[in-house]
């Protein structure tokens, strides 16, 4: 399989300021990419320099193959969808969508055979003669996005396309994108700050920080077997519980209590999620104890807050009947195939 885009050693300067800091990444073609991290990591800028939208101060930007790093958003083949719809408010939803291919002089019967086979994937057939006003927020994401796929691109960007609708919309939206790149076959790099998003959506995440990547994978790898304590804490909600722990005698010991849990390697901290630990009856079977502080019904599940002492706050999940009351004293216990170890400097040692 053919990389449909590459970057290569990819470095952005804003003057003094590196934003991007050496990213090298190939992203196959069909496949959809999320790039995904907190605000400020540099996930909208590296989707700008790859439409051509931000200039590259370093490397390489390789487009089906080529070199574009030094061409024109226009000659790219890329189809760029933003968080703004931008659609033309007197042309109706036909026109929008063809107007890329009306202003390029495309003879009007292919304009409408493109449009009218976008129409049917995004199911738009009965809005093409109203006007964006008559249209609710996600009917004007599918033109926005309609009038991407006319294009015929070589890749889709999406710069977190669903933040401006409301939570059922964006949910609604979520099923429609991933419909559409089962429907198009289609390359798609995706920008988000939505991890549910990238989770549902994505064949692989890009988890950025600070211009660099931290890690790439799969969204079930990057749940289960994350590279460090940045991507274990970001991916998943509830997120990762987080304990200090050492390592006396080949075994990870929590608040001076050995939890028999065996290691070769010098650990600082013990991640496990809510999902990974139960309640035992006694202190002797558990890894830690304390006191329940905060308890969530979400139906389904519940999600407890126990108070640790200089273990921390740990959540765990329990089913939607379970009830404890604040103040209820919990022993807990990690699945130890599912508990993760971290050194002092934050990097994965060995894993569950």
């Amino acid at each position: 399989m053919s990389s449909a885009i590459e970057l290569r050693a990819v470095e952005k300067w804003f003057g003094d300021v590196q934003v991007i800091k050496g990213i090298d990444l190939a992203i196959e073609e069909g496949e959809f990419v999320i790039f995904v991290g907190p605000s400020g990591c540099g996930k909208s800028t590296l989707l700008r320099m790859i439409a051509g939208l931000e200039e590259v101060s370093r490397g390489q930007v390789i487009v089906g193959g080529r070199d574009a790093t030094a061409e024109p958003p226009s000659k790219r083949g890329l189809a760029m969808v933003f968080q703004s719809y931008a659609l033309y408010p007197h042309m109706n939803v036909r026109e929008n969508m063809g107007f890329s291919l009306k202003t390029a002089g495309r003879p009007k019967a292919e304009i409408a055979q493109m449009v009218d086979e976008a129409a049917r994937a995004l199911r738009l057939e009965e809005y093409l003669d109203r006007r964006p006003k008559e249209l609710s927020g996600g009917q004007r994401q599918r033109v926005a996005i309609g009038r991407s796929i006319v294009r015929d691109p070589t890749a889709f960007l999406f710069d977190e396309p669903l933040s401006n609708l409301d939570a059922a919309l964006r949910v609604e939206m979520r099923y429609e994108i991933a419909k559409l790149h089962q429907t198009l076959d289609a390359t798609m790099i995706y920008v988000t700050h939505d991890q549910v998003e990238a989770m549902t959506l994505a064949d692989r995440i890009v988890v950025l920080q600070g211009g660099v990547i931290e890690q790439v994978g799969r969204p079930r790898e990057l749940y289960e077997r994350p590279a460090n304590l940045f991507v274990a804490q970001f991916i998943g909600s509830p997120k990762m519980n987080i304990l200090p722990c050492t390592t006396e005698a080949g075994e990870v010991v929590v608040d001076g209590r050995s939890t028999g849990l065996k290691t070769q390697s010098a650990a600082a901290h013990l991640g496990v999620r809510p999902e990974a630990i139960r309640t035992v009856p006694t202190a002797a079977e558990a890894h830690c104890s304390g006191r329940v502080d905060v308890r969530e019904y979400l139906g389904a599940d519940t999600f407890v807050l126990v108070d640790c002492g200089a273990a921390g706050k740990v959540n765990l999940r329990l089913t939607g009947d379970a009830d404890p009351a604040p103040g209820t004293e919990m022993h807990l216990a990690f699945d130890p195939e599912r508990v993760h170890l971290f050194d002092a400097a934050g990097q994965a040692t060995n894993s569950g």
